[in-house]
């Protein structure tokens, strides 16, 4: 391949990510729906010019059977070049736990039109974020619960425990400054083992996502 066949190349996939990232921005990175309330809503922005077909549905959480109690109306519509739109979450089941909260899947698949474009790819991009459903009459909050997590060295493994009815995703967690990997979340009222990089003890610290999709205030403990 010579250098001019090889600038053709670049050039054409740079063009290609460029047209890639375009697309429908979702209003958040979680969905918290209020127990006290009849729905609750996520915004849907389209800052491209050209329309994209929305398909929204609500799956059950992993490992579990059956059908989630959640419908999104509209579950599907067109969504024009600078425009926006509104999802709305209804419950459609009340017997959800009363004591802690529930989690399920919002799946936004957005699918762009099909007119041929050079240089371009299109590309059905599906996007799955948290729906947590929050029953009404819960005490405290994710960050006041996050600063009462209980936490135990064994070895390389660190088990930390929740006893709130709220679930915990951790944003970050380091030990002496080294940032942990695969630290993911912990379910209400239940615990979950992470690994630490050596079988030591020393300062730990750790942030919590909150309900807005940002960072808690950092937390500290010594093990």
């Amino acid at each position: 391949m010579n250098i001019w066949q090889k600038f053709l190349l670049m050039t054409i996939c740079l063009t290609t990510l460029a047209g890639a990232q375009a697309g429908v921005v979702i209003g958040g990175t979680r969905l918290v729906y209020d127990g006290n309330k009849k729905e609750s809503s996520l915004t849907l922005s389209n800052p491209d010019k050209n329309p994209f077909l929305i398909q929204s549905w609500v799956d059950m959480p992993e490992g579990s059977s059956g059908k989630a109690p959640f419908i999104i109306t509209p579950p599907i519509f067109r969504l024009d070049g600078g425009q926006d739109n509104i999802l709305r979450v209804i419950a459609t089941n009340a017997n959800l736990p009363g004591d802690k909260e529930s989690l399920f899947w919002i799946n936004i698949k957005s699918i762009p039109s099909t007119e041929a474009k050079e240089n371009t790819l299109q590309i059905a991009v599906k996007t799955r974020i948290k729906l947590f459903y929050r029953p009404a009459g819960l005490e405290g909050g994710v960050t006041e619960a996050a600063a009462k997590l209980k936490w135990q060295r064994s070895g390389k493994s660190l088990q930390v425990s929740n006893s709130s009815p709220y679930y915990l995703t951790f944003f970050n967690v380091k030990l002496n400054g080294v940032e942990l990997k695969e630290t993911g979340m912990v379910a209400p009222f239940s615990s979950t083992t992470l690994t630490l990089p050596a079988a030591s003890g020393g300062m730990l610290s750790w942030q919590i996502i909150n309900d807005y999709g940002g960072a808690s205030p950092v937390l500290n403990a010594t093990l």
